[in-house]
């Protein structure tokens, strides 16, 4: 993951207060929010790129962080540590304690100017996190797919009925750990994008289909998709406007949980006829007289 300047994001100078990273921030946001750039995937990724910058700017204490350790500003905390250890051990050997550059090289594997017989400390690396767009359609049955992250290649497998927003983590796939100390951890978040005819609600689908007068009055049979296919349904004479009918198991899988799947939900619209003829007219006023 390559480092991203914050300072760049939101387009103000290091020496920026408070008050200029709020202002900045709040135009940018406006300016490419999601709501204001429908299905622009670079707009969504500068937006939460320009989220990001925001949140550690704003902070007082993460931005000393930043502004110290720039990407490794995350290990602030244990920099400083290992720094007043090191500062410790030279005081009790009345050695010289060398400036922080030299300190910063031994962070980084490099060799320490000093003596060589002290251990030193391992970290552990930088975790990653990255979006994955899939549709709908994909995530109803388990598949595997091949991801680039950090030029490299990693291959997974996406679990059936994964949720939109939802985020799996994957060990050790993260930034190199530090001195030989452990790699981070690789965060995917998943963008569910909904193509097809259905509404998904967690497991269960919903569908709204027309259903025309004549079947809706006197009954009869129907066919319709679903993800597994086509499905005939019948249809109850007199079947009112806005009737809800549950197809049980009909929906979408459920995650990790196998064979088990949500429930299909089918309202029905009824259509009533246009363009009538003279002789349907004529009927339909024979069938009101009757009522």
């Amino acid at each position: 993951m390559a480092f991203i300047d914050y300072y760049k994001v939101l387009g103000i100078s290091k020496t920026a207060n408070q008050k200029d990273i709020k202002k900045a921030f709040r135009k940018l946001a406006r300016k490419h929010h999601p709501d204001v750039n429908p299905n622009d995937k670079e707009a969504e990724r500068k937006f939460k790129e320009i989220n990001e910058a925001n949140e550690v700017l704003s902070n007082p204490e993460n931005r000393k962080k930043y502004d110290t350790y720039g990407e490794n500003w995350k290990h602030g905390e244990e920099f400083e540590k290992a720094k007043q250890q090191q500062s410790r051990r030279a005081s009790s050997q009345r050695q010289p304690e060398g400036d922080f550059s030299d300190f910063f090289e031994s962070m980084f594997g490099g060799r320490s100017s000093r003596a060589t017989g002290q251990s030193s400390v391992k970290y552990r690396g930088q975790d990653y996190s990255s979006t994955l767009d899939l549709d709908l359609n994909a995530v109803y049955e388990a598949h595997k797919r091949t991801l680039t992250i950090n030029n490299k290649s990693i291959r997974l497998t996406i679990p059936a009925g994964v949720k939109n927003g939802q985020v799996i983590k994957i060990n050790g796939r993260g930034g190199p750990g530090i001195n030989g100390g452990p790699n981070g951890d690789l965060y995917i978040t998943f963008n569910i994008i909904n193509t097809t005819k259905f509404k998904r609600d967690q497991d269960n689908l919903y569908q709204s289909i027309d259903l025309d007068l004549y079947t809706a009055l006197l009954g009869g049979e129907i066919t319709l998709d679903t993800f597994k296919g086509k499905v005939k349904l019948k249809v109850k004479p007199e079947t009112t406007n806005g009737t809800v009918v549950k197809l049980r198991g009909k929906g979408f899988p459920k995650y990790k949980k196998d064979k088990e799947f949500g429930d299909l939900f089918v309202t029905y619209t009824i259509k009533l006829p246009q363009k009538l003829t003279p002789r349907e007219k004529e009927l339909f006023t024979e069938l009101k007289e009757l009522r």
